[in-house]
């Protein structure tokens, strides 16, 4: 869509990305930007911590679990470095 589209029907935009659907924003026929869901994906601890206690498991987290976590949390948090497009 162009920058003009998306600003005269911004509720059409955000209608679509309800829907699950990327909006790339072009200005001169040149991606800007990309409008998508801000719905997190895959599930928070908590709720593998609940689904273990309802499978009734004894199972208890070893001395490297923590470590574990923060490693996988820092690879998924790296800053979003787009590529540039050429003008």
């Amino acid at each position: 869509m162009s920058e003009a589209e998306v600003a005269q029907n911004f509720s059409a935009v955000l209608a679509k990305v309800k829907q699950g659907i990327e909006i790339i924003i072009e200005q001169n026929h040149q991606p800007i930007a990309v409008v998508g869901s801000a719905q997190i994906k895959g599930r928070l601890l908590s709720e593998y911590i609940a689904m273990a206690n309802a499978r009734g498991t004894s199972a208890v987290p070893d001395a490297g679990f923590m470590k574990d976590v923060e490693e996988g949390i820092a690879k998924r948090s790296k800053l979003w470095n787009p590529l540039s497009w050429e003008y």
